[in-house]
């Protein structure tokens, strides 16, 4: 099969041929038919010190179980996220990080859907948001981000701001149910809002907990890192929140599992429409972590095996 891989920090990313993998207990083998790239992974290519694999969301057929699998069986479709080599024709994905992806979904549909959109279910559940209140979003054109929008409107926000890179993302956003768009770089990102969502971290956590109405609560899940001031807390009695999906998917996974089937039923019902930026070829992975990289993306970014 094929699989892509580095060897230094930074790339570059290549192709080569590997073994398939074998089941190891309580694990599927899945035939990738999309791939789902994130910013985690195209981060740990250009900061992690030595060479990881490439993982993250896939969705495509089972072909094989391990020992103690009994969810899943061949033939299943299924989608999830995988911690090994996940840019490859074949991945391992272990029971408990597997959904099913139903009949009338493609293989795209899931990987831009399910992992992305539990990450932002996950972020506004962590915001307790109430009717009628105002709800911020960062990276609001992203894989996560521009879901993130869609579902804070379902959840009844009053107004809904989306935070982006470039304006040339406006309109992507508006057309996903924001409000009002504002950019990184403004002096100003308007009237207060109750809850921020930060998908980026870094120097942006600032105006992010600026941008907060007193009481506010900013939800920190980016691996992007940063530092607040204690004083602007206090000053303002706001919170930060941190998220972790990782965390819910271990320890509460009935939670996960409610999450997924809310996501389904969203998609279904066409109140949840996940936007696929580009489709790459395996061999193209490079092309599209550049697109992520650039801040070009507008909505998911997948590779096709």
């Amino acid at each position: 099969m094929r699989r892509v891989r580095y060897e230094s920090r930074g790339g570059p990313l290549f192709v080569e041929e590997a073994p398939v993998p074998e089941p190891g207990p309580g694990e599927l083998l899945v035939r990738a038919e999309a791939i789902g790239v994130t910013l985690p992974v195209v981060r740990k290519v250009t900061e992690a010190a030595e060479p990881v694999p490439l993982g993250g969301e896939i969705a495509g057929e089972v072909t094989a179980v391990g020992e103690g699998v009994t969810r899943f069986s061949t033939g299943d479709r299924v989608t999830g996220l995988c911690f090994g080599h996940g840019y490859a024709d074949f991945a391992l994905l272990h029971e408990a990080m597997a959904s099913p992806v139903p009949a009338d979904a493609t293989a795209v549909d899931a990987v831009a859907l399910v992992r992305s959109g539990l990450v932002a279910l996950g972020a506004l559940e962590a915001a307790r948001p109430e009717p009628g209140e105002a709800a911020l979003v960062t990276a609001a054109a992203s894989g996560v981000g521009h879901l993130a929008v869609q579902l804070a409107r379902t959840r009844g926000a009053g107004r809904v701001v989306g935070a982006v890179s470039a304006p040339a993302k406006a309109a992507f956003v508006r057309g996903l149910g924001a409000d009002h768009i504002v950019t990184y770089g403004d002096d100003s990102w308007g009237t207060p809002v109750d809850y921020a969502l930060d998908a980026v971290g870094g120097e942006l956590l600032a105006p992010a907990l600026a941008a907060l109405a007193p009481e506010g609560r900013l939800v920190a899940y980016s691996s992007g890192g940063g530092t607040v001031q204690a004083y602007d807390l206090l000053v303002g009695a706001k919170s930060v929140i941190g998220f972790q999906m990782a965390r819910i998917a271990r320890g509460k996974p009935e939670l996960y599992e409610q999450w997924r089937k809310e996501l389904w039923r969203l998609f279904a019902a066409g109140e949840l429409k996940p936007v696929v930026h580009g489709e790459f070829a395996l061999q193209d992975a490079a092309k599209a972590h550049g697109e992520i990289e650039a801040r070009a993306n507008l909505g998911k970014v997948v590779l096709i095996p």
